[in-house]
């Protein structure tokens, strides 16, 4: 079970990152300089109503955006992992997911986190963080 002390601790790590405050939610976000890795996701009207119409239910606890690859390693995700992720429809056909902080694993969080980091890090951090952990 994940906390956003968790999410903040893991993101923060990150060579370039910075938390900023969501501008139209003034929920924590973590950036890059290029885009967005990590945010904290709370549902609109819309999304609520819109899980309504599919007899589905926005989860108890925190929720995190996190970006990944590609629309085939979001589905490959959320059908490995369904008790953790989930998708929305506002998310349809947008390479992101939606975490289960409460749920999560600290340990797979973290690897969430850092792929999303190493999707839009700049090459040459990419190429040092991998180094430093014999990855590369």
């Amino acid at each position: 079970m994940a906390t956003l002390t968790d999410v903040r601790e893991i993101a923060m790590a990150l060579p370039g990152v910075q938390e900023r405050t969501g501008g139209h939610t003034g929920a924590p976000e973590w950036n890059l300089r290029s885009a967005s890795i990590a945010w904290v996701r709370g549902p609109t009207k819309t999304d609520l109503r819109r899980l309504a119409e599919l007899g589905r239910s926005w989860p108890e606890g925190m929720v995190l955006g996190i970006r990944v690859a590609d629309l085939q390693e979001k589905e490959a995700l959320l059908a490995a992992e369904p008790d953790v992720l989930f998708t929305i429809p506002h998310f349809d056909g947008y390479p992101a997911l939606l975490v289960m902080v409460d749920v999560i694993d600290r340990d797979r969080l973290a690897e969430l986190i850092c792929d999303a980091w190493l999707m839009r890090a700049p090459a040459r951090d990419r190429k040092a963080w991998l180094a430093e952990r014999g990855l590369e």
